[in-house]
């Protein structure tokens, strides 16, 4: 039977080929615009952040000549560190202000002198005296920090042409900042602080060094706590438990609580933990408790994934040389599956590294100056850290709370290329 011509098939062939080539086309298309418009707004992040951070991490700082007058530090020359400790240092910074602006010499001009520098001057002064009383009686060169407007009319972010009551620099301070630039004797270098110190209410003074040690100390808890529970309840699940319904019940609710949201855990740590157990509210220790319980199903479930892709035969071969079933388990199974179970730790911790809302729940939103030393002391992590800045009204938190954030970020971001890495170096092809 003849259905049509050869050559009228041919061309209906040719043309369906033509029209799904021409979709395979449009589909190579779209999926490379979506890659291109994820790229491109990962991109328009990080350059949006690091353009703020860059100026985070960067301070002005003032160079003043400071005459360390026994009068003032030491009247008695008794060289005691308790005397020293307790002198009139911002007499002194103060005193430097008004030998390098002569001019300035009614009160209300003297009060805007002063606020040229920060309020972490007289500190350094102090720290100096106590490491080399011998400098008493003579004159130290310093590098103090500005304040935080002074920063921000050096660094460019305040529009000069504004009234001085908007831009919150007078003239006089402007003109001040400008002559001390003219003489090199302010400049714009690193800053020291972001990295040294812990957080305070004056931008130039703040720091993350408080809240890298907490996140430090509640990571720790987390994973000595998350880790081995995660592994046990993972090779239990996958090679010793009986395939029923309370098993399959607990498999469901494993993979349920990997959805739950992370308020919810924090939730728990605040009614479980601080109310009930009576743990320290803002601790590492309550912190590292309540991450764990969030990062242990995601934990399992990589767990179970990685023992699973472990081939049957090398269960059997070590069960064929007399191998018990814990030894099958322990000395091969759980080997070869370790790369896989580091790999989802890992990123469980990063995950549990970026967390906030659970840390907020059970008051690591406390203001935190020094660095924690124990793990039930107050202490507050990053990302929490860089909530409390992008509240605060003061100017020179926004550069702060970016500068934070690509910290944080290059945490998660080495976190994870040591996962891919550990993946790639240690996993194994059956």
């Amino acid at each position: 039977m003849v259905t049509g011509r050869p050559g009228a098939t041919a061309a209906v062939t040719k043309a369906r080929l033509r029209r799904r080539h021409a979709a395979e086309r449009r589909f190579h298309a779209y999926a490379i615009a979506a890659v291109g418009v994820a790229v491109g707004l990962l991109a328009l992040l990080v350059v949006s952040i690091g353009s703020r951070a860059y100026s985070g991490f960067r301070q002005t700082y003032v160079t003043l000549p400071v005459l360390i007058d026994r009068e003032i530090v030491d009247p008695q020359a008794t060289g005691d560190p308790a005397v020293l400790a307790d002198a009139n240092y911002l007499g002194l910074v103060k005193q430097a202000l008004r030998t390098r602006f002569p001019d300035v010499t009614a009160r209300s001009e003297q009060s805007e002198l002063y606020s040229l520098v920060s309020m972490s001057a007289p500190d350094a002064v102090k720290a100096h005296v106590l490491a080399r009383p011998q400098d008493i009686d003579g004159t130290v060169e310093f590098r103090f920090e500005t304040s935080d407007k002074v920063d921000a009319l050096a660094k460019g972010r305040i529009d000069r042409e504004l009234p001085p009551e908007d831009r919150g620099l007078s003239d006089l301070q402007m003109a001040w900042a400008d002559d001390l630039r003219a003489k090199d004797e302010l400049a714009i270098g690193f800053s020291r602080t972001l990295l040294t110190s812990g957080d305070s209410r004056e931008p130039e003074r703040a720091g993350i060094l408080a809240a890298l040690t907490g996140s430090a100390m509640t990571l720790a808890v987390t994973f000595l706590l998350s880790f081995p529970l995660g592994v046990a309840a993972a090779v239990y699940l996958e090679e010793f438990a009986p395939k029923n319904r309370w098993t399959s019940l607990i498999e469901v609710n494993i993979n349920n609580l990997a959805a739950v949201p992370s308020v919810i855990f924090g939730l728990l740590g605040l009614a479980i933990l601080l109310n009930f157990f009576g743990l320290p509210r803002s601790s590492p220790m309550a912190g590292g408790i309540v991450l764990a319980l969030m990062t242990l199903p995601t934990l399992i479930i990589a767990a179970r994934a990685a023992i699973s892709a472990v081939p049957p035969s090398i269960r059997e071969a070590a069960l064929a040389v007399g191998a018990s079933d814990v030894q099958v388990v322990l000395h091969h199974v759980v080997p070869l599956a370790m790369p896989g179970i580091l790999t989802g730790s890992i990123i469980g911790m990063a995950r549990a590294l970026g967390e906030t809302a659970p840390l907020l729940m059970i008051g690591m939103v406390a203001f935190i100056v020094d660095v924690p030393k124990g793990f039930t002391e107050a202490a507050t992590v990053l990302p929490v850290q860089i909530f409390i800045w992008a509240d605060s009204p003061e100017r020179g938190f926004v550069a702060r709370t970016a500068a934070a954030t690509m910290v944080l970020l290059s945490f998660l971001v080495i976190m994870n290329a040591t996962a891919v890495v550990l993946r790639r170096r240690f996993e194994r092809r059956w």
